[in-house]
């Protein structure tokens, strides 16, 4: 998106425009749902903690400075540390039923859809090796297919920065996902 778009929306935002408030949401609510579920690995927690990210935004636009740099890597902010007080407060993980586990378009296609959730618990499992920073690029890159550019901009580094930190975030990756035994060499 271009910086100047964005700051017009940010602006309308503040000034509690509904609809600059439903393009925000509209542009980045998948990415923080994507952010969020790979660090709680649960869909119904992914989605609850994603929609008061945005209850916070609505709460503290007002506070927001927009200084150049994308509004996403504020949500990513808030996004963290929710995950993180949820990660303080979760007493005891919560079984969930095959049914409710599996998505509904896995439903005629079991076997699919067990191997398909294994591969996911098995990737956020891994991903909780990681730091926090190499999390950010992994997610970014491979599962949000943003450009090295992108992502940069997003975490306020340089480009190398990014690079040396994927390739760090990828060798702790496959450490972490053969330890996790998702992974054989």
């Amino acid at each position: 998106m271009n910086p100047t778009d964005e700051a017009d929306i940010i602006a309308r935002a503040q000034q509690g425009d509904a609809v600059a408030f439903a393009e925000l949401y509209d542009l980045h609510h998948e990415a923080i749902y994507t952010y969020v579920y790979y660090r709680v690995g649960d869909v119904h927690a992914a989605e609850d903690l994603t929609g008061e990210v945005f209850v916070r935004l609505v709460e503290r636009i007002d506070r927001f400075t927009y200084r150049g740099r994308p509004i996403r890597a504020w949500l990513y902010t808030i996004a963290r540390n929710l995950v993180a007080d949820h990660r303080r407060t979760l007493s005891k993980a919560t079984a969930l039923s095959l049914e409710k586990a599996l998505p509904a378009d896995k439903a005629n296609q079991p076997d699919q859809a067990v191997q398909h959730r294994l591969t996911q618990e098995c990737l956020a499992a891994a991903l909780q090796h990681l730091t926090e920073d190499q999390r950010q690029v992994i997610l970014l890159k491979f599962v949000e297919d943003q450009s090295n550019a992108r992502i940069a901009a997003l975490l306020g580094k340089t480009e190398g920065a990014v690079k040396s930190l994927q390739h760090r975030a990828l060798a702790a990756l496959r450490r972490a996902l053969e330890k996790e035994r998702c992974y054989e060499p």
